[in-house]
């Protein structure tokens, strides 16, 4: 499977100094740049950006740290993961994402979704009772501007255009556009209606439950007569040199962050059972290397995908440990599952 790829993708989380003390918000983008820059070094093929508007991650404008990455890397590919695209506007993503494209020589792609938390849309004056025809007009003006010539739209939640040209156009003419999507049927047919690649966040349960998503999606395409692209899925991880020493960097941050998210969806505390059930037949990819690498070569096995993105931080894991799991990544995780799926 020479043609699967292979990514790392990070909120920016903020992380602790070899002190134990959380870094700034500025310190936090810097330690992102590095561990991009590392992950172009070992040949990881993309680094992804997620967008969050919360103390706890200091990524907010993924374009704009991506932008940074662009002049300090020659082969990675530079993606958000995702731009929360109902509370953004169409026209200025394409813009800043075609800035991105041309800082980089056409590394540059983004993936659209609707986000995890909601804080964007108080943040930048949307109603969150319009959250899912907010999300619908967008993709749709969005899908126009990646033609990259005239659009004429209309709406009713932004104001139209009428024969509006948008700059700058990339050099390639084309854009790489996803679709973040979390498990909604409806999400994957509309991925599909408009010819775009699909990608799963699969972040709790046995990886093999999605794939009733990719079959949908793949017959959605048939029945519209779009293209069904080899579906992305990204899951979350930590590696270090041992079993136990990643379990450890890694749950009591997680812990933590996974807490904060549950008090706001009326989750119960995670118990350090469910913690490790998950490592073990779920969906977190938590190890030494071949640990990690035998367990992502057979979710990618069994759902047939043609990338797997790493989400490598949730929450203040130490940044010289996290740069250790960006390197055990690229040097060792990548070229092993390789080795498993030849």
């Amino acid at each position: 499977m020479s043609d699967l790829l292979f990514g790392l993708d990070t909120f920016g989380d903020v992380p602790q100094d070899d002190a134990g003390k959380l870094v700034s918000h500025a310190a936090a983008i810097r330690q992102v740049v590095d561990e991009a820059v590392l992950a172009d070094q070992l040949g990881v093929d993309v680094i992804a950006l997620g967008e969050h508007h919360r103390p706890e991650y200091s990524v907010s404008t993924p374009e704009t740290v991506l932008a940074g990455i662009a002049t300090r890397t020659s082969r990675i590919r530079l993606a958000s993961g995702v731009t929360v695209l109902s509370s953004d506007d169409p026209v200025r993503v394409f813009q800043r994402f075609a800035t991105v494209d041309a800082l980089s020589n056409g590394r540059a792609e983004v993936i659209l979704g609707r986000g995890s938390f909601t804080e964007s849309f108080p943040l930048f004056g949307y109603d969150l009772r319009d959250y899912d025809t907010l999300f619908e007009e967008k993709i749709e003006l969005f899908v126009k501007l990646l033609d990259e010539k005239p659009v004429t739209w209309s709406g009713t939640l932004r104001a139209p255009l009428e024969n509006a040209d948008v700059f700058p156009k990339t050099e390639s003419g084309h854009l790489d556009t996803w679709v973040g999507v979390g498990g909604s049927p409806q999400s994957v047919v509309r991925t599909a209606q408009y010819g775009l690649p699909l990608m799963l966040a699969i972040i709790g349960g046995a990886p093999e439950r999605f794939a009733p998503y990719i079959d949908l999606y793949r017959r959605a395409a048939d029945q519209l007569g779009t293209t069904a692209h080899p579906v992305g899925m990204h899951s979350p991880g930590f590696i270090a040199d041992t079993d136990e020493q990643a379990k450890e960097i890694y749950w009591p941050h997680y812990r933590i962050m996974r807490d904060r998210i549950g008090k706001l969806r009326g989750w119960p505390p995670i118990r350090r059972q469910e913690f490790d059930s998950e490592v073990e037949n779920g969906s977190l990819y938590i190890g030494s290397p071949e640990t990690v690498a035998r367990r992502m070569a057979r979710a990618i096995r069994s759902l047939g995908v043609g990338r797997f993105d790493l989400i490598y931080s949730a929450g203040a894991q130490p940044a010289s440990a996290r740069m250790r799991a960006v390197e055990l990544y690229g040097s060792k995780v990548i070229p092993m599952v390789r080795d498993l799926l030849a």
